[in-house]
């Protein structure tokens, strides 16, 4: 039986033998009613005593360890109501815990799912056939059509226009030529290529990625929980009150009636309120977490890594200059390239055509198209010949961009406008790094695939001193392994693409943009910002902050509370039914306290 429905059957059957106890007892059939009772604190101490040998096997002490010994002592000094109320509260501690960890387990099912499974192999007469990715030999023709992700590593054939963002952080498109490697998991940007493998889809680059990941996962330690760690510090309190009552009164009763009172409901059921509180505002606030340790670890981080390609800028090419002739106007050059543009699949020109129709520019129909391809299309409008794509000859004097990505624009022949384009900062990428400092993060690292230069200039704009270019999968992995071996606090990574997929596994907590990021990266991560804004992940560490702070706080006025119950009973002004009503008390305030998570705080409604 899996664990979740084990908790959920504890749940149902301790609530059920409390009230129908209640019930019985009420009818005056007293003796049914004890029995009753007795049958639902036997629920609950049999699953509790299976969670004790798990936690001695783990080498961890938790709360559970009063849970048991107060629902032995109620059963064996005929408590009955007392152990009933006992395993309904550790039921639903358990349920609320179970509930906030139903995310959190990290599937590698995207990443699989986005491994291609057929390929196009390339008879020698030309002829297609499909066949299944995993029968690919080294030295196969294969061809990847447009928009189809490369199956395998090899070497082209003919030139290629690929996207290889989810791999490389490179935003912009690349064009491959004959000869030069494609690696397995890009997605072809251009028209259809053909390229020979240079190994099989299990050993490609992809492959090895989905491996990283599942090892990162393997090597990734769980974080300690709040409760336990309040645990190793309440529960030899507990007993030393406990042993003391028994030793000074003689009376077994006084200290089952100390444990009753002692039984960490605050723990057991405040904490997970609280942490389920913050997972829900963080959801609210664009940031799913998978699951309340993950919460408990973002309350603590000191060091986070930031992707650069879709995390701190949009990770997609888009318009930042254009520069003209003499006398032709930037609508002009931009109605021009984008009529031609709307034919082409080419991921710049769909960024071409969405900024004139942003513009509100009326695109014409065009006539003699001509598409060469991973370098320009070309065709008429009206009765001008016009031509879009990459710069050749001599720049002219009013020609001074220096964008990574350039668009030439001629007519009739004559070079009369180029677009420049470039993966623009997010407008609140600087405001964040800041917030980060502000919330205690020491320090705040850009790691990404792409060049120094460009990493320099993203760096410089958002205040980031601390630079890694050039960074491989692997390579990323390894930063952060060295990162978490030289803090105290938590590492978090932050990213959008499969190649930041093994990085996110590996850390502490690992932040995938959720919104526009590749879904494996999503499904490595242990929280996902769902809306497009990377300011979402401030908003996600104030929030588990607070809900820290406020699980700790409830806790503790439990637990105060739980000291006062506990002398009571030592003293004989409470019996173990009588601390059991005590507690369900105390759990009341506490959880009231914890779910003060929920109340919004300023900075939080300011979007800051």
């Amino acid at each position: 039986m899996k664990v979740k429905s084990a908790d959920h059957m504890l749940f149902y059957a301790s609530g059920f033998t409390l009230f129908l106890g209640i019930a019985t007892n009420l009818t005056s059939h007293h003796q049914w009613a004890q029995t009753i009772w007795a049958l639902g604190g036997i629920a609950g101490l049999v699953p509790a005593l299976k969670w004790i040998i798990d936690e001695i096997r783990s080498k961890q002490m938790g709360s559970d360890i009063l849970a048991v010994l107060s629902l032995l002592g109620t059963l064996l000094t005929s408590e009955m109501f007392a152990s009933s109320v006992i395993s309904l509260m550790l039921a639903t501690g358990r349920v609320l815990e179970r509930w906030a960890e139903g995310q959190a387990e990290r599937q590698l099912k995207s990443l699989l799912q986005r491994l291609p499974r057929k390929a196009h192999f390339v008879n020698p007469d030309g002829s297609l056939i499909e066949i299944d990715a995993e029968n690919i030999k080294i030295g196969d023709e294969l061809l990847v059509r447009s928009g189809e992700v490369v199956p395998a590593d090899g070497h082209l054939i003919t030139t290629a226009i690929l996207d290889e963002s989810a791999l490389t952080g490179e935003p912009l498109p690349r064009t491959r030529l004959i000869d030069e490697e494609v690696l397995s998991g890009v997605l072809n940007a251009g028209t259809q290529f053909r390229f020979t493998a240079s190994n099989t889809s299990q050993e490609s680059t992809y492959a090895g990625i989905i491996r990283l990941v599942q090892s990162a996962q393997a090597r990734s330690a769980p974080g300690v929980r709040i409760a336990n760690k309040m645990a190793l510090r309440f529960v030899p309190v507990a007993l030393l009150v406990a042993g003391g009552a028994w030793l000074i009164t003689g009376e077994v009763s006084r200290a089952v009636a100390v444990l009753v009172a002692a039984t960490p409901c605050p723990l057991i059921l405040a904490v997970p309120i609280a942490v389920v509180a913050g997972m829900s505002q963080a959801a609210k606030h664009g940031a799913v977490i998978k699951g309340g340790a993950i919460l408990e670890l973002l309350a603590r981080a000191e060091i986070v890594l930031l992707d650069k390609t879709g995390t701190l800028t949009h990770g997609g090419p888009a318009i930042s200059e254009i520069q003209t002739a003499l006398g032709i106007s930037e609508d002009t050059i931009l109605h021009f390239a984008a009529s031609l543009d709307q034919y082409s699949p080419h991921i710049v020109a769909k960024a071409i055509v969405s900024t004139s129709r942003n513009r509100g520019i009326d695109l014409d129909s065009a006539s003699d198209i001509y598409e060469e391809h991973g370098h320009g299309i070309s065709g008429v409008i009206g009765a001008k010949k016009i031509t879009v794509g990459q710069i050749s000859g001599e720049r002219p004097s009013w020609f001074t961009m220096k964008q990574p990505l350039l668009v030439a624009v001629t007519i009739d022949g004559v070079l009369s406008g180029v677009i420049g384009l470039t993966d623009p900062l997010r407008a609140e990428s600087r405001e964040m790094v800041s917030a980060l400092r502000a919330a205690g993060v020491k320090d705040v690292l850009l790691v990404t695939g792409d060049r120094m230069e460009t990493a320099r200039e993203v760096a410089d704009a958002v205040g980031i001193t601390n630079i890694h270019a050039s960074v491989t999968a692997s390579g990323k992995m390894d930063l952060v392994r060295s990162e978490m071996a030289k803090t105290k606090g938590v590492v978090v990574v932050v990213g959008d693409g499969i190649n930041d997929a093994p990085a996110l596994a590996a850390a502490h907590v690992g932040v995938a943009m959720g919104a526009r990021g590749a879904t494996a990266a999503s499904e490595a991560a242990d929280v996902v910002i769902v809306e497009d804004s990377i300011d979402r992940l401030t908003h996600a560490i104030s929030i588990a902050k607070k809900a820290h702070k406020k699980a700790l706080q409830a806790a503790g006025i439990g637990m105060f509370l739980s000291l006062i119950a506990m002398f009571g009973g030592g003293f004989g002004f409470l019996s173990a039914s009588g601390g059991a009503i005590a507690q369900e008390f105390i759990d009341v305030i506490a959880i009231l306290w914890a779910l003060t998570t929920l109340i919004e705080s300023p900075t939080a409604n300011s979007g800051v």
